[in-house]
């Protein structure tokens, strides 16, 4: 590490607020957006699907951003792509067809996949093992911040604008353009506060054509010939599944009317508990995991973890069933609901960064994400169709059936797969 870096105080909170938010923009402005626009509950799952694919296909560009030019690099640059095409899908909100709109949410999304890629690869060169472990709870918390701030501050605020104007696309143009506002304020920001590790550096001068393509097949032979690479997969696939069927059903359970079986709370609403009250319990959720794993260790923390991220589902068939109206009584089930997730995501993570270790790891780790899209997205795929076919009373029973699925996902992680999860040096 070089001897210049910064205090990660200093740059790892944004790092991870801009990496969330442009992922919230795709995955549920973009939702919400649809929802307001007339979509269905069915078609809101493959839409959004299609525009998040390039979280899926990443891995086949990431081992070329491990040799051309440093990630820092790549960093500012998709920062700065991602502020320019956001601020244009604002423009274009209000006048543009469905067409046009999916074409500019595909751009950031693309963007927004190598962004990660740098960022993820980042880290793991500006901090020694030890830092990455205690700060994985800081990166988890202001990467699900940058998720709520679009998910929740954003949608709260185009609901007032609705509410006042009346005019929903030009509501939504207003909230994205401020997001792009803060996004081009980070990314000024990080030109003078990203540090510049030593490792990470250009290195086209001692690679060759053949070598970069030789190495782009080898990234992906090398992981899937990693010990219990199979089990590894279906931990990734397995472990957030209650969140994955559930999460796109959120914005339409809160908008939907109560004689279609939703809250009837509206736009704002969903802004308001999850923009305030959720992200007050996502953080220190989030703050907690990362110091109780680093002291625990990983193989200890799996299982209060993945309680803590899986049973809290329950609230939301609770509010199917007795359907509050009080904003306390709401935003009391979100804040169990977003700190138990805030907790149980760090052993996510934790599972990744470990078991990638060693050459290629960022590649490796690009992998493992791609893995990641596809525990949320294939649920996705269908859960809006279960939802109309089952309502939500018996659509949330069916959440928390999936919960099986991260118990199982704890048994396969520690029994299946060999890392040596107690060592964070």
């Amino acid at each position: 590490m070089s001897n210049n870096s910064k205090n990660p105080w200093a740059w790892v909170p944004t790092l991870y607020l801009f990496e969330g938010l442009p992922y919230a923009i795709v995955n549920t402005v973009a939702l919400a957006v649809f929802k307001d626009l007339g979509i269905d509950n069915g078609t809101l799952g493959p839409l959004t699907t299609l525009i998040s694919l390039p979280w899926l296909i990443k891995p086949l560009w990431s081992p070329f951003m491990d040799i051309f030019r440093s990630k820092r690099w790549w960093i500012l640059l998709t920062q700065i792509l991602m502020a320019v095409t956001v601020i244009a899908t604002a423009l274009c909100l209000p006048f543009c067809g469905m067409t046009m709109l999916i074409i500019l949410f595909i751009i950031v999304a693309f963007a927004s996949a190598t962004h990660d890629i740098s960022a993820d690869g980042y880290y793991m060169l500006a901090l020694d093992r030890q830092r990455q472990s205690s700060f994985v709870g800081i990166r988890n918390t202001f990467y699900r911040g940058g998720l709520v701030l679009g998910q929740g501050l954003l949608v709260m605020l185009a609901g007032i604008l609705q509410q006042r104007s009346g005019n929903v696309p030009r509501s939504w143009a207003i909230v994205i353009g401020i997001s792009a506002v803060l996004m081009a304020l980070i990314a000024l920001y990080h030109f003078f506060f990203l540090p510049r590790p030593d490792e990470d550096r250009d290195q086209r001068e001692t690679k060759t054509a053949k070598q970069v393509f030789s190495e782009f097949g080898a990234s992906f032979k090398t992981f899937f010939s990693k010990p219990a690479v199979g089990w590894a997969i279906a931990f990734m696939l397995l472990y957030r599944l209650p969140e994955a069927l559930s999460l796109n059903l959120l914005y339409p359970f809160f908008k939907d009317g109560v004689e279609v079986g939703g809250l009837g709370a509206g736009t704002s609403m969903y802004g308001l508990v999850y923009g305030t009250f959720g992200v007050i319990a996502l953080l220190l959720g989030g703050i907690l995991g990362g110091l109780y794993a680093a002291k625990r260790g990983l193989r200890a923390s799996y299982w209060p973890m993945a309680l803590a991220l899986a049973l809290p589902c329950a609230v939301y068939l609770l509010m199917a069933i007795l359907r509050p109206e009080s904003v306390w009584v709401i935003g009391g089930f979100v804040v169990l609901d977003q700190f138990g997730y805030g907790f149980g995501f760090t052993a996510y993570t934790l599972f990744m960064m470990q078991y990638v270790d060693g050459p290629l790891k960022t590649s490796h780790y690009a992998i493992c994400t791609a893995f990641m899209w596809l525990s949320m997205k294939l649920p996705a795929l269908v859960a809006g169709y279960l939802q109309q076919a089952l309502g939500y009373i018996g659509f949330f029973t069916l959440v928390m059936v999936s919960c099986l699925g991260t118990v199982a996902a704890v048994l396969i992680a520690r029994n299946k797969i060999p890392m040596n999860h107690e060592n964070l040096d």
